[in-house]
This record gives structure tokens, C-alpha cells and sequence, in this order.
């Protein structure tokens, strides 16, 4: 009998993104007056030496319906990058990303303005991601209930702190249903009450065959909703496991690490060097 297996919602296939970045390398050294300013100048329009940072080097992945995948690595290492790209916001050098639908990437695709308040910013957002009125309007308690901002909704959304935007931007983005949804540290906000309600918003999402993907330097809350965890390193995706066994194995190696560098010594190499069983991506 032919085992059943949900079906494929995202497909990384050998993504590789390159930036060209300004540089100092190489240059001469520095000299003033007017001959400083102009090469300052024209290093600011373009015109300097640049080099080329590969934030993504060959990541390969599949997920599928029903899947919440966590993705963990050092700031810098690509995890960023990669939802960008999955979203469509990044383009890669080389390789390609197909989804099923549209990637929904919170805080992009929701389109909050500033100057509007939260409650216009709801209906707008709600449309930008392709609602209709009626919709946006059923949903509209909804939202403002997860989001935990009460009359703030009133209010410009200049007027919130960080927290209270991000939290609004994940009740906005989550209440279209989006097949596959993309988290960047939103859930990190707010208190227990919150990640609690965020928890169960993205039970339903799962149970909805949907994919999410939720990029956090917080364990607890990868370890709490996550049923996968990536880890990328220097634009690699290095690991590719279960939750438990990935999470154990990342917050093991950096508690060796801060131990490491609080003594004065050099890093230990990372597991994949050592190594190490955990389970490599195939």
C-alpha cells in the first residue's frame, strides 16, 4: 500500500543569492581635504570598490501541507534571505523557489502605513492580500482581538511601540489563511497571552493545509510550534531535522560556545565539523 504524503507547498531548489556591497578593501590609504571628500563621494554614488557576499550558497528543501518549520542560525547567516527569497522579494543569483500560491512574508505583504490608524491599516492590509471588503469586515474583531491592542486600533500607527506593530501585522497577515506564511521574529512580541493566541492561530493555519515558516532566536517558541527546524550557517543550510533533536543539538553547541568565549578561547567547531549525527539534509 502506497503511503500518503502531503502535498508539496515549497521547493528550494539549489538557491544561491549574491550582493554587491561597497568595500574599503584595497583602497588606498586615506588622504584629506578635497581629494577625501571626492573619494567619499564617489564610493557613496557607486562609483568605489565593491565585493560580493554570498547570503545564500546552495539551500535545497521541500516542505509540504501540515508543516511548521522553524529556521535558526547566527545573525547574518542567511535566514532573512531565504524567507525573502521564498516570498518572491529577493531574486536569486541561481537556483529557483516554487510555491503553491503566494507566500505571504508578515510585515511586507500586509502594507502598513504609518500615518493611518491600525483600524484602516486592518482594512487596507486585509485587501492587499486579497480580501474582499465583506471579508476584511467579518474578520475585523478578529483581528484586533489577537493582535491584544484594544483602542489602541483607534490610534496612527506611529503611535505604537515595536511590539504592538508586530503584533497587529501577524493578526492582519494570519487572518487571510495564506497557504504559505513567512514569520520574521514577530512572535517574540508580546507576552505569554500573545505567543499563546499566535500558537493557536498557527495550529489552524497547519490544520488548513498550510506551511509556515517562522525564522526566531528564541528556542522556546520554535521548540513550542515548530514540528521542523532548519539551521543555516554562512548561507548554508547545514541542518535539516525534528524539532527536539535540532533545537537540543543548536542550543547545545552555543551554550559550548558562550562557555568557550567567556574563557578567553576560540569557538568550537559547529556540529556538522565535529562530526556530529545529527541528521543532515539528503
Amino acid at each position: 500500500m502506497t503511503e500518503h504524503r502531503p502535498a508539496v507547498t515549497v521547493v528550494a531548489d539549489d538557491v544561491h543569492v549574491d550582493y554587491r556591497v561597497p568595500s574599503d578593501v584595497g583602497t588606498r590609504a586615506p588622504v584629506g581635504g578635497v581629494a577625501k571628500v571626492r573619494r567619499m563621494l564617489g564610493q557613496a554614488r557607486g562609483h568605489g570598490r565593491h565585493t560580493t557576499v554570498s547570503a545564500l550558497r546552495g539551500v535545497s528543501m521541500v516542505a509540504r501541507e501540515g508543516e511548521s518549520i522553524g529556521v535558526v542560525g547566527r545573525n547574518g547567516s542567511g535566514k532573512s534571505t531565504f524567507l525573502r527569497t521564498i516570498a518572491g522579494l529577493t531574486v536569486p543569483t541561481r537556483g529557483r523557489v516554487l510555491a503553491d500560491g503566494v507566500p505571504v512574508l508578515l510585515g511586507v505583504s500586509a502594507a502598513l502605513m504609518p500615518n493611518l490608524s491600525g483600524r484602516r491599516n486592518v482594512i487596507l492590509g486585509g485587501l492587499a492580500m486579497g480580501l474582499s471588503r465583506d471579508e476584511v469586515e467579518a474578520r475585523f474583531d478578529e483581528v484586533v482581538e489577537l493582535a491584544g491592542i484594544g483602542t489602541a486600533i483607534n490610534r496612527p500607527m506611529r503611535t505604537y511601540s515595536s511590539g504592538m506593530s508586530a503584533r497587529l501585522s501577524f493578526a492582519i497577515a494570519s487572518s487571510a489563511r495564506p497557504h504559505v506564511l513567512l514569520i520574521d521574529e514577530a512572535l517574540n512580541t508580546g507576552d505569554v497571552e500573545f505567543r499563546d493566541r499566535s500558537q493557536e492561530r498557527m495550529d489552524e493555519l497547519r490544520a488548513h493545509a498550510g506551511t509556515v515558516f517562522l525564522v526566531s532566536h528564541s528556542l522556546p517558541t520554535i521548540a513550542d510550534i515548530c514540528t521542523r527546524v532548519l539551521w543555516i550557517d554562512k548561507g548554508q543550510l547545514r541542518v535539516d531535522g525534528p524539532t527536539e533533536k535540532v533545537v537540543g543539538a543548536y542550543r547545545a553547541y552555543f551554550m559550548a560556545a558562550r562557555a568557550e568565549r567567556e574563557a578567553g578561547r576560540p569557538m568550537p567547531p559547529p556540529p556538522w565539523e565535529a562530526g556530529s549525527p545529527i541528521p543532515l539534509p539528503v
